[in-house]
């Protein structure tokens, strides 16, 4: 059966190995009262930060509700539907349409991109209309939510709800001939313990209706709404997070795929009290006759005050395997050169000591990461227990020539060539080390070739490619050329910021004969690399091949439908300033100004400290993420862990900031800024080219400077900040201690440090080095919101891709005289821990995403460069929307 395949910017592959996949659902006027609110005040703005919000937190289908009596519900879906579709954040993931009215639904679909979902459909009004929206959602392309619900009302027993939604399946697979993977049943979740007798199956039909529906109704998925259950205990969050995280247990476990779940209002499963537990799951599964006015009077017990948690070595009483298996989860290192020590003394060999109790706690400690019951920076502190302990028997082992203990295989990392960023590459590395595979990490920027030699020799059974900038993904491919070449087989696993399964699917897979894999992240690592060197890895390798090449195809067809406009055509729509009432403000210096050695602790107050969660894969915007029910403790944890090494780092010195600025005489020509400077002349920008609504510009960067025609003097800046200088010897400390965690730890504080570094520069740009805002007064959350006047794009990036176009800035800047920071053969900055780009002032200047480019843009840009066809294929090959 083919999976549920969905997409916004970002394919969502819904298999039957698929986790729980989570539907957000704040942009729901009938659900979130500040959205709604902001709606009403045609506050967009600020709900499209509700939407990012979801994002952020992990929603992986955002549902948007319209539906209130006071709104225009149609215009306002339009029109915040098209407003996501600007944002590349919110926009890479599939919509979900909800709406009770059709002719909203419809116009919603009309607006989105990619394949979205409908939510919902019924035979409430009889199989005729059913089937007709039906036929209007396979045209458009989404999917569909049916619910449980006909003309004699909605389905509240077990035999109702699988007798409506088989008459729905056959119906619109018969009749409509509706792709059956695209079938969503909702069989209606509905308020338990309310009192009434009546309503205590209403949780164990729904469980037993998924059941049936998943064996009887090929390929169909389900859906719900989980919060419904808890109705009754409005204002007590302690009884409803035990009932949701209890009722996804079992409902997951008879088949449920997604589901609308506030992540706020969850329980881990596994640490509900358990008498607190045991009166959730009577009325639940109705064991009892009793369970409602049971679990009422608990209700009344349980009060929202945590307790204090008590810290001691009660655990220091446990046998040695116990300790360091406690050791191994907790991650503690205190005794563990202790403990090991004994333990080689009870063991026969060293070797059994890592083979029994180190990999015991290591297995363990797989086994929570991979249900979910532990995160990544626990997972990363165990391997440093780990290390530890290794390193101490060591010697024991060479002492003895002991052969290397058993693993479930061999895998070599690396970085590709030309690009300097290995924190994702050393998260996955250090995860499957706790799974028990053995880790070959060549570092960063290593060639094809070497990697190839490394690999034969070693005799390795996977290759993982890691890389952050786009040009990396060129060399992704040439890698898949050369063991090609080398008619290799060896299954190759490509990860890193930029990759997709898309591009992945398009560029590098039919490259390489041997099974070639898009690996999300670090949590989906272990389960790859288990079905790759399993028993069943031919049909694995088979179903994955199958895969990328239906996303190719489909991928192909989406791009043969995308419509450009020809380059003068673009021109002639590009965005219009009135230059007659504009004078430009004009900097305090012109040339370049460096700052070395500035102050950590005044960059430390401009961090955006979000971008680090997401690093250790805890998903959540910050300060909120310390609410979250599920990885709150432990994203404190985290925080108060980085703040302490970065105070350290403070009272060493350890770290080094520098930073350079400079403001230039600037006037655009055409799409190029000319730029009074005695080496560098001309700054390259490149202008949309996708067909536009009426209204709409095709912009250029270039438009946010003066032409040269107006005959006024306009400037462009520029800068390059790092906090990555000396960062070479922290690392060699940490590594020498073995110490993994605080390894990525450093590297995540330099790059949050570079970042802030940058806002802060910009900062004092705008008040006071340009001064074009002198009275500017915002806070960091304003900041990171960008509330400010004037932007400071980046090359490589979105608006402005051309990775080249960093040579021509930093000869402006003079950069690697003045920062220390230097360009690799790939436009990689190096401390990674690096930022650089340009500043404009412009007040309507803004950020937006360049899009495709047609051949003709192409020729005309190469012209103005003096640049090759071929290399500047190469280096815009992502944003290139011919063949």
């Amino acid at each position: 059966m083919k999976p549920l395949m969905l997409s916004g910017l970002e394919p969502l592959i819904i298999t039957s190995e698929t986790n729980f996949v989570n539907i957000g659902e704040r942009t729901n006027v009938t659900g979130s009262i500040r959205f709604a609110g902001l709606i009403k005040d045609e506050k967009y703005d600020e709900a499209l930060e509700v939407a990012l919000d979801q994002v952020r937190g992990g929603a992986q289908i955002l549902d948007v509700n319209m539906d209130d009596g006071m709104l225009d519900g149609k215009a306002a879906m339009i029109k915040f539907l098209h407003l996501i579709g600007s944002e590349p954040e919110i926009a890479r993931i599939p919509i979900m349409v909800d709406s009770s009215k059709w002719e909203i639904i419809e116009a919603g679909l009309k607006c989105i991109q990619g394949k979205g979902v409908v939510n919902s459909i019924s035979l409430k009004e009889g199989p005729e209309s059913f089937l007709n929206q039906a036929r209007k959602i396979k045209q458009y392309g989404a999917a569909t939510v049916v619910m449980a619900f006909d003309e004699f009302g909605q389905a509240d027993t077990y035999e109702r709800r699988i007798l409506i939604c088989e008459r729905a399946y056959w119906l619109l697979v018969n009749e409509v001939k509706f792709p059956p993977q695209d079938i969503i049943f909702d069989p209606n979740i509905f308020p338990v313990a309310t009192g009434i007798p009546e309503h205590n199956n209403y949780a164990l039909d729904f469980f037993q209706a998924t059941k049936w529906i998943k064996e009887n109704l090929p390929g169909a998925k389900v859906s719900g709404g989980v919060s419904n259950v808890s109705f009754s205990f409005r204002g007590n969050n302690i009884v409803r997070e035990a009932m949701h995280s209890s009722f996804l247990f079992h409902a997951i476990q008879h088949g449920m795929d997604m589901g609308i779940v506030n992540a706020g209002l969850i329980e881990v499963y596994d640490l509900i009290p358990k008498d607190l537990l045991k009166y959730v799951e009577d009325v639940l599964l109705n064991r009892r006759e009793d369970a409602t006015e049971r679990l009422v009077e608990f209700a009344g017990t349980v009060t929202g005050a945590g307790k204090e948690k008590i810290v001691d070595n009660e655990w220091r009483k446990g046998t040695v395997e116990e300790r360091l298996a406690h050791a191994l989860i907790k991650g503690v290192v205190d005794f563990v050169e202790v403990d090991t020590e004994e333990a080689r003394l009870k063991y026969d060999k060293p070797l059994h000591v890592i083979e029994q109790p180190l990999m015991a706690g290591m297995n363990t400690v797989g086994d929570l990461f991979g249900s979910g019951k532990m995160f990544l920076p626990q997972v990363v502190k165990s391997a440093r227990v780990m290390k530890k302990a290794v390193a101490y028997l060591l010697p024991y082992l060479e002492a003895e020539k002991s052969e290397k203990n058993s693993s479930k295989g061999k895998i070599l990392m690396a970085t590709v060539k030309g690009d300097v960023h290995d924190i994702g590459k050393n998260i996955v590395g250090v995860v499957l080390g706790c799974n028990n595979y053995d880790i070959i990490d060549l570092g960063v920027m290593v060639p094809a070739h070497k990697i190839i030699e490394e690999a034969i020799a070693q005799k390795v059974d996977i290759i993982g490619l890691s890389g952050l900038i786009t040009p990396s993904l060129d060399e992704m491919v040439t890698v898949a050329e050369e063991m090609e070449r080398k008619a290799m087989k060896i299954p190759l696993l490509i990860g890193g910021a930029t990759t997709s399964r898309i591009h992945t699917s398009v560029k590098i897979a039919p490259k390489y004969s041997g099974p070639t894999i898009h690996v999300l992240d670090a949590s989906k690592s272990v389960a790859v690399a288990s079905k790759l060197l399993g028993e069943d890895t031919d049909n694995f390798s088979a179903a994955i091949r199958a895969e990328y090449e239906d996303l190719a195809s489909s991928h192909h067809s989406k791009q043969e439908e995308k419509t450009l406009v020809s380059l003068r055509a673009a021109r002639a729509n590009a965005f219009k300033i009135d230059w007659t009432t504009y004078q430009p403000p004009v900097p305090s210096f012109l040339g370049t100004k460096y700052f070395e050695n500035y102050p950590l602790a005044e960059i430390r107050e401009y961090i955006d400290w979000t971008p680090f969660f997401s690093t250790w894969m805890l998903k959540g915007k910050y300060p909120q993420i310390f609410d979250n029910h599920i990885i709150g403790k432990e994203a404190k944890s985290l925080f108060n862990d980085a703040n302490e090494l970065l105070d350290q780092i403070i009272a060493d010195n350890s770290l080094q900031a520098n930073a350079v600025i400079g403001f230039y005489k600037a006037n655009a020509v055409l799409d190029d800024i000319e730029i009074d400077h005695e080496e560098i002349k001309r700054i390259h920008f490149l202008r949309q080219q996708g067909k536009k609504g009426s209204g709409i510009p095709n912009i250029s960067l270039a438009d946010f400077i003066a032409p040269k025609s107006t005959g006024l003097s306009d400037y462009i800046g520029g800068f390059a900040t790092t906090a990555g200088v000396g960062i070479e010897t922290l690392l060699a400390g940490f590594e020498a201690d073995h110490d993994d965690y605080n390894c990525i730890m450093i590297k995540s504080i330099a790059d949050r440090l570079a970042e802030a570094f940058a806002e802060l520069m910009h900062l004092k740009v705008r008040k006071e080095y340009w001064g074009y805002e002198t009275t500017e007064s915002l806070t960091n959350a304003d900041l990171i919101k960008e509330k400010y006047l004037g932007i400071r794009p980046a090359p490589g990036y979105p608006a402005c891709p051309d990775h080249t176009e960093k040579n021509a800035l930093f000869r402006l800047l003079d950069a690697e005289k003045n920062t220390g920071i230097y360009l690799t053969e790939s436009f990689a900055m190096y401390p990674a821990s690096s930022v650089s780009g340009f500043y404009f002032s412009h007040p309507q200047s803004k950020y937006f995403g360049l899009g495709k480019i047609g051949e003709d843009q192409l020729d005309d840009y190469v012209n103005r460069k003096n640049m090759s066809k071929e290399e500047a294929e190469r280096w815009l090959a992502p944003v290139l929307g011919y063949k």
